[in-house]
């Protein structure tokens, strides 16, 4: 307390304040753009928290829905597939080990017990990884939608302008190397 004390004497001791020395500005004083988008992008995220793809439409992007439905299928797809394998390594796992003579080993003599161990071991590890990824999917599908609309305001007009072009350049390595330019043209 005596230490905030000593630190504010000098600010009281000074007396009147000048209007020039003030730190406030008049409102007058400062320039402000205010625009007003259309869209919302929290609306978009939570639309496409909802139901993926409906943020998308929602900030007028209609051709990336079948890239999102389709990217769903095929992770799903793979997460079906391996989960299906995984299931009919570890049942003839489970045949294997049992000793019970009904039970049936379909990979009897292909596999050995460490090979069925190793299969149902990647097939489980390969399935949990689609299941991760799948998560991350559906994050960027929500992400997508946020950005979109933040950036459906931005206008990209002549001053800004990027050029990609093929080119041929030397090389100390090699005699010529073969690649792309990329010029970006600020007016």
């Amino acid at each position: 307390m005596a230490i905030l004390f000593v630190m504010t004497l000098p600010l009281l001791s000074s007396g009147q304040i000048n209007q020039s020395d003030s730190i406030f500005l008049n409102r007058e004083d400062i320039e402000t753009i205010e625009t007003y988008s259309q869209l919302d992008p929290n609306k978009a995220a939570i639309f496409s928290a909802v139901l993926p793809g409906l943020g998308q439409g929602y900030n007028n992007q209609y051709w990336k829905i079948p890239i999102i439905y389709g990217g769903g299928l095929l992770i799903g797809h793979y997460i079906n597939y391996n989960h299906r394998i995984y299931h009919e390594f570890r049942n003839a796992l489970i045949a294997e080990a049992d000793g019970n003579p009904n039970t049936i080993n379909p990979y009897e003599g292909r596999f050995s017990t460490e090979a069925l161990q190793r299969q149902r071991d990647a097939f489980r590890r390969n399935r949990d990884m689609l299941i991760i990824i799948a998560g991350a999917f559906y994050l960027l599908n929500i992400v997508d939608a946020h950005v979109s609309a933040h950036l459906h305001e931005f206008d990209i007009n002549e001053n800004l302008s990027m050029k990609v072009s093929p080119s041929i350049q030397s090389s100390p390595l090699f005699s010529q190397a073969v690649g792309l330019s990329v010029s970006l043209r600020l007016k």
